[in-house]
C-alpha cells in the first residue's frame, strides 16, 4: 500500500504579516496531484489542519474544496484534529463524510477503532489518535497522572489490543500529534509542555508498522518506522533551513517500510541576516537573499535611523528586523528578551521567585509552579473546546 503521509497545515495562518493563503492553496493542489500521479492508495494528515480552532471562512474553504477534489480521486484520506484544531469542530460531519472516503478521527475514545483499508495482501488499520490533552483525557483513559506519556501509551494499549485481535497478518499505522524523544523543535510550534515534560519516547508506538506523525515543523526521521513529515509551508523564521515536504510511504505485504521525500513548492525563499546596517546593505554576498523573505538582525551598538525603511530598499521582502547590539553577556543594557531567549515559562517563573527573595524555589515549590502552568494550559484547552 502507497501512503501520503502528511501533516501541520495550519490553514489560515499567516507568515509574519504575509498572507499565506496562496501558498497553501498551491500546495493543495501539490498535493492532489502527487496523489493522482504517484498512484498513492491512501493519503494521511496527522493534525493542525487549521491553525486555530475558529479558523476564517477562506480556510474553511480551502479544506472542503481539498476534501471533495480527495474524494473525486477515490483515495481514502484519513485525518486526525492536532493541538492548534477544534476536534469537535473539524469532527462535525464525520460520520457523513466517512462515506466519501475522508475519515475524520476527532475523537480520544475512538483511538482502538481503526479505518480499515484493503489492498491485494489483506487488510491495513489505520488508526488515528488525535492531539490527547492529557488533563482532558486523563480519566478516560484510566491513568493516575496527567501527562504526554502516560495517556499516549494507554492510547497505544488500545490500539495494540484491537490489532492482536485481528486476522493474522493485519498491518497497521498509527497516526498520533505529539512530541516524541529525538524531534527537532522550530519556533512555531505551539508548546504542549505538562508537568514539565513535553516529549514522550518512540518506543511508545511499538507494534505497529509505522507511526505517521504530526506536530514538529521539521520533517524527520525519528526511526524507519516512526517519521514526521513537517509542515508544507514555513510558518518561522526558524525553518530557514528546512527542506518543506511529505512522505511517500511503502508498506509491503510484510509490513516493511521504504519511504520517499516528496518536496513540497516553495512559494519564497527564507533568508536570516546578521551584522551592521551598513554591512548587510554593502555586502555582495548577500545579493543572493534579495528575493527572499529576510529576517535581519542588526549588530549596531547605536540603533541606526530608518532601519526597516533602508533594508527594504535592497530587500524588498523584509518581514523580521532584530535588535541584538553586540555586548559582553552581563552588560545591564542587554535586553530583557535577549536574557528570556530560549527559556521555558517555569524557568522564567523559578528566576523571578530568586530575584525577588534572593534565593529559587525549592522542589515542592517548583512543583507548585509546575502544577499552576499545567492548569493554565488545561484550563485554556477547556474553553478552547467550549467555544
Amino acid at each position: 500500500m502507497r501512503i501520503l503521509h502528511t501533516s501541520d497545515w495550519h490553514l489560515g495562518r499567516a507568515f509574519h504579516r504575509v498572507n499565506m493563503l496562496g501558498a497553501q492553496t498551491g500546495f493543495i493542489g501539490h498535493l492532489v496531484t502527487t496523489v493522482r500521479e504517484r498512484r498513492v492508495d491512501a493519503v494521511v494528515v496527522s493534525g493542525d489542519v487549521y491553525d486555530r480552532a475558529v479558523p476564517p471562512l477562506a480556510a474553511v474553504e480551502l479544506f472542503d474544496d481539498v476534501l471533495h477534489r480527495l474524494a473525486d480521486l477515490g483515495v481514502p484520506t484519513v485525518m486526525i484534529s492536532g493541538n492548534h484544531d477544534s476536534a469537535r469542530r473539524l469532527g462535525v460531519g464525520a460520520g457523513l463524510i466517512d462515506r466519501a472516503g475522508i475519515h475524520l478521527r476527532t475523537e480520544a475514545a475512538a483511538c482502538g477503532t481503526p479505518v480499515v483499508l484493503r489492498d491485494d495482501f489483506g487488510d491495513v488499520a489505520f488508526y488515528g489518535l488525535p492531539y490527547l490533552e492529557p488533563a482532558l483525557v486523563k480519566d478516560a483513559f484510566g491513568v493516575e497522572k496527567a501527562g504526554h506519556e502516560a495517556v499516549l501509551a494507554a492510547a497505544m494499549d488500545r490500539v495494540r489490543a484491537d490489532l492482536a485481535a485481528r486476522a493474522p497478518g493485519t498491518r497497521s499505522v498509527v497516526l498520533a500529534h505529539a512530541f516524541v524523544t529525538g524531534g527537532e523543535v522550530s519556533d512555531s510550534e505551539r508548546d504542549i509542555t505538562v508537568g514539565g515534560v513535553a516529549a514522550v519516547p518512540a518506543g511508545v508506538f511499538d507494534g505497529v508498522d509505522y507511526a505517521a506523525l504530526g506536530h514538529l515543523h521539521g520533517c524527520q526521521t525519528i526511526t524507519e518506522r516512526v517519521r514526521y513529515s513537517g509542515s508544507p509551508l514555513p510558518y518561522s523564521f526558524s525553518e530557514a533551513e528546512h527542506r518543506k515536504s511529505m512522505w511517500l510511504v511503502d508498506l509491503d505485504a510484510d509490513g516493511a517500510v521504504t519511504a520517499e521525500r516528496v518536496d513540497c513548492p516553495v512559494p519564497r525563499a527564507l533568508a536570516r541576516i546578521r551584522g551592521t546596517l551598513e554591512e548587510l546593505l554593502a555586502d555582495p554576498g548577500l545579493a543572493r537573499h534579495e528575493e527572499a523573505w529576510v529576517e535581519a538582525t542588526l549588530t549596531d551598538t547605536v540603533r541606526p535611523a530608518d532601519p526597516m525603511a533602508r533594508l527594504a530598499e535592497r530587500f524588498p521582502h523584509t518581514l523580521s528586523l532584530v535588535f541584538a547590539p553586540e555586548r559582553a553577556p552581563d552588560d545591564p543594557d542587554v535586553s530583557y528578551a535577549r536574557r528570556l531567549a530560549g527559556r521555558s515559562d517555569q524557568e522564567i517563573a523559578e528566576d523571578f521567585v530568586a530575584h525577588v527573595r534572593g534565593a529559587g524555589p525549592d522542589q515542592d515549590e517548583q512543583g507548585v509552579l509546575r502544577d499552576a502552568f499545567d492548569a493554565v494550559r488545561a484550563d485554556e484547552a477547556v474553553r478552547e473546546v467550549a467555544r
